[in-house]
């Protein structure tokens, strides 16, 4: 056997090839949201499923297998971050082996099309265009499945993939618990007065609004030196290494609350990726703890922070100067307010905090229906307005704002990714309250525009560390204790109980 430190830098070598490659094919994905003319559709699918195909090849190498094997024999000549590094290793090693090099191809072109075919018929409300290549997701997402037969559900492997150590069973009753709260406060909170949001659903310009998300995200940390901003179809933020980290938005003129949250929010994922050790470029350490840690991040500066009356405090005067003619008369309470109206609503992007995880958990109660055979996809668009019906009482008019409206089964797999939204929520509250602990000025500092000591928390008790923990352990480290509902509940209802005068607790 080659020296551990020899072995270890040939496998930090081939890590970084990968990390080059899996960063050359995001940012096709990333031109094909944002720049690519519709022409291109077909060429980007097959240079996707070229560079899939290359990837999975280095990924599944036997010598990278057999170097794996090497240092796992002399862990105690290793330093703490490259055991990290070589345990975070091995568990994408395993999973990638049990993928076949034609599967993962055959998965990456289908997908590519699929996303096209979905964008232009969402665009068109044409659910029969875009049924047959969910029908061939649906089967490629079982068969992904069933190449990891030792988890006991079906969706088991597809959450572990984004949120390791999660399950079905652990999610269930974790959702079940947190709906059977949500409820009974979407009914308190339906019963009272609607909020006037007239303020801001007058006509705010396209350029003036991008201008003011600019300056806030600018203020809150991010470096537009490592990042840029552009506009999609569907939000999301892609990262091609530490020094390149972009975000996306989708603007509504006549909605000031849709692009600058969404700008917030993707701004969050982005300050997570900004704030890795530089240390771990090339490797996959270099990246979020899980879908779920992720997703707390861009809650947390989204919700806690941009929808809290001490960060309008500080930014609502420079909201009024840019737009004068539609908010000077308006008062920052009447405004707070408003960006915190609670309401029975279609779509998930746009749902205020209360109803937001209801959306997330018909989307997971369905997606686990379809891939245990219960339902069928042909079937899907009415069971979707049936959920809608049962759990917000509302109904869409149409699958353009129903089982058209998320990108994720069609530009992925079924299964895997809603999940994390509702963790994220559930982390945010934690981490939030675990950082003011720590630091009890920061609700000050927000309401006077300063963001760096929570900023600077943030990055040292989460963001440096990358993959380095699993996502309980991290969470453990962050909190002092393991995965818990009260932390996220106690501010939700605390919230929103004030905001529409309600008496806690909220009866069922």
């Amino acid at each position: 056997m080659s020296h551990p430190s020899t072995a270890l830098q040939e496998l930090k070598q081939r890590l970084r090839e990968i990390s080059d490659l899996q960063a050359a094919a995001a940012l096709l994905h990333w031109d094909q949201t944002t720049y690519m003319p519709p022409g291109g559709a077909a060429a980007r699918a097959r240079q996707a499923a070229t560079l899939a195909h290359v990837i999975h090849q280095k990924q599944t190498d036997a010598a990278l297998g057999r170097l794996l094997d090497a240092l796992e024999a002399r862990t105690d000549a290793l330093a703490e971050q490259d055991a990290a590094l070589l345990r975070v290793a091995r568990r994408d090693y395993e999973r990638a082996t049990r993928l076949p090099d034609a599967f993962v191809a055959e998965l990456s072109q289908h997908t590519a099309t699929t996303y096209q075919v979905w964008a232009d018929a969402r665009s068109r409300n044409d659910w029969a265009a875009v049924a047959p290549y969910l029908e061939r997701t649906l089967v490629l997402s079982r068969r992904y499945a069933e190449y990891f037969p030792e988890y006991e559900h079906i969706a088991d492997a597809l959450i572990d993939e984004a949120d390791e150590g999660m399950t079905v069973a652990r999610l269930r009753p974790l959702f079940a618990e947190l709906r059977a709260r949500l409820v009974p406060l979407v009914q308190a909170i339906s019963a009272q007065p609607p909020i006037d949001e007239s303020c801001v659903l007058q006509h705010f310009p396209e350029a003036e609004q991008l201008a003011f998300g600019e300056l806030a995200i600018r203020r809150m940390g991010y470096d537009f030196s490592r990042g840029r901003q552009d506009k999609t179809h569907h939000p999301f933020m892609t990262r091609f290494s530490i020094g390149d980290v972009r975000i996306t938005t989708r603007v509504d003129e006549h909605d000031f609350r849709y692009a600058f949250f969404t700008t917030v929010h993707e701004m969050g994922h982005a300050l997570y990726e900004q704030g890795i050790d530089p240390a771990y470029e090339g490797t996959p350490l270099a990246q979020g703890a899980s879908g779920g840690v992720h997703e707390s991040q861009s809650r947390l500066w989204e919700n806690q922070i941009a929808r809290s009356r001490m960060f309008w405090h500080y930014f609502y005067p420079q909201l009024q100067a840019m737009f004068p003619r539609q908010l000077a008369h308006v008062d920052l309470e009447t405004f707070y307010r408003a960006v915190n109206k609670v309401e029975r609503s279609l779509i998930r992007t746009e749902a205020d905090e209360v109803t937001y995880n209801l959306h997330v958990i018909i989307r997971f109660d369905l997606e686990l229906a379809l891939l245990e055979g219960r339902l069928a996809v042909r079937d899907l668009p009415e069971a979707w307005r049936a959920r809608y019906q049962s759990d917000l009482g509302i109904t869409p008019p149409d699958d353009r704002d129903g089982v058209l409206q998320d990108v994720h089964w069609f530009g992925g797999l079924i299964g895997g990714a809603f999940q994390s939204y509702t963790l994220g929520n559930i982390m945010s509250a934690g981490f939030y309250r675990a950082a003011v602990q720590a630091h009890p000025s920061i609700p000050d500092e927000i309401a006077a525009g300063e963001f760096g000591t929570l900023h600077g928390w943030l990055r040292e008790q989460i963001y440096r560390h990358g993959r380095t923990y699993p996502p309980a352990e991290l969470v453990r480290r962050v909190t002092g204790s393991d995965l818990s509902l009260e932390p996220y509940l106690h501010y939700l209802e605390s919230k929103f109980a004030e905001l529409y005068h309600l008496p806690l607790p909220i009866k069922a």
